[in-house]
């Protein structure tokens, strides 16, 4: 369970620090096993009485849903490459750690699929670590991902007894390593439009969507996803414009827009040939860029007439992008860490919903 806000985590302390990430079916027949348990999730799938339909639907919707999943999985390598590039930033973040003398070792914990939460609660519990720091592979807070995922770590902590002082990084939309790493991604991806001035190149931030009714409960991540934006433009300093949008819409209901796809549509009816697709929320490459955007909407682009449509890649184990997990990590040790940003953010929009799902939000009500 999560400790109180002001609780100092001290540096000589053997530390676990766990990542917390999505997971990803690591073979074709992992798929539909690996979509019932995102179904199944109550942070996703949430309505009155949901508990009494919730593991049917999921079988349901898991099974309609595998083949098609896994003819996009066959596309980029027959499997989610989610692990192998967050095993990448977790050997580079423990090496950083031990570099400024820090007895610490670093987990993975996927949502998921393995490594699933509870068996890194039980791993961590039986090693006698002293403290966890709690770090969510998401800059921008949401209900449906790093919400979801304190709220498994704290049922499977309840569940094995785990009472180890256990601090949470809530989000990181505006660190400035992150910043910096976006910036020079982008930086990189521009070059691969040559001779094309920057005026005649539209940078398109794409971010996951998720449903309306999340914002209007109190889900801060719009105002994150925004304020990432308006900070790595205003560090960039680039003359191309840009526009945010959303992907990946799951279902009937009402979900943030514009979507990518109608972005493009967009852009391409106003006459705009060259694009650079930017995700901003996902830090690791996997399915939703590697398919959505690089094939699916590749391909849609090109029937609209765009010329050129590059992807930049995720942040993976940027050095930037490990720097902002070190720095992270090593912040709530030996300081008492607050975070403000939703009610920092919030007061500069209060005609937008309280971000009440925030935890730190709660903590300061």
């Amino acid at each position: 369970m999560l400790s109180a806000k002001n609780q100092i985590l001290p540096a000589n302390k053997k530390t676990a620090v766990v990542l917390f990430q999505l997971g990803g079916p690591d073979s074709l027949e992992a798929v539909e096993p690996f979509l019932f348990n995102l179904f199944m999730d109550p942070d996703i799938i949430d309505f009155p009485l949901a508990f009494l339909v919730r593991k049917p639907l999921a079988k349901w919707i898991s099974s309609r849903r595998s083949l098609k999943v896994q003819s996009n999985y066959k596309l980029i390598g027959g499997k989610s490459s989610i692990l192998d590039l967050t095993r990448l930033q977790a050997k580079a973040l423990h090496t950083r750690l031990v570099q400024q003398g820090i007895q610490a070792q670093v987990f993975i914990a996927m949502r998921y699929w393995h490594p699933m939460t509870s068996s890194i609660v039980s791993e961590i519990k039986a090693d006698g670590f002293d403290q966890i720091i709690l770090i969510p592979l998401y800059p921008q807070f949401s209900q449906a991902t790093t919400g979801s995922s304190i709220n498994e770590w704290n049922r499977q902590a309840k569940k094995q007894n785990l009472n180890i002082p256990t601090r949470l990084v809530c989000c990181y939309p505006s660190h400035p390593s992150l910043l910096e790493a976006f910036v020079e991604n982008i930086n990189k991806s521009l070059m691969k439009f040559s001779n094309i001035s920057p005026e005649n190149i539209n940078l398109v931030f794409s971010a996951h969507s998720i449903p309306i009714s999340y914002i209007q409960k109190g889900d801060p991540y719009q105002l994150q996803i925004e304020e990432t934006v308006r900070q790595v433009m205003e560090h960039g300093k680039w003359k191309s414009s840009h526009t945010l949008c959303f992907q990946s819409k799951v279902g009937l209901m009402r979900w943030l827009k514009p979507s990518l796809i109608e972005t493009v549509e967009q852009l391409a009816r106003e006459g705009r040939k060259h694009l650079l697709i930017i995700p901003i929320a996902f830090v690791t490459d996997h399915i939703e860029t590697l398919h959505e955007i690089n094939i699916d909407v590749r391909r849609y682009a090109m029937t609209q007439g765009v010329q050129q449509f590059e992807l930049m890649p995720a942040l993976n184990d940027h050095p930037k992008f490990i720097e902002c997990l070190t720095d992270m990590a090593t912040r709530q040790l030996m300081h008492a860490v607050e975070c403000t940003t939703c009610e920092m953010l919030w007061r500069e929009n209060i005609e937008r919903s309280r971000p009440r799902k925030c935890p730190q939000y709660k903590l300061l009500e």
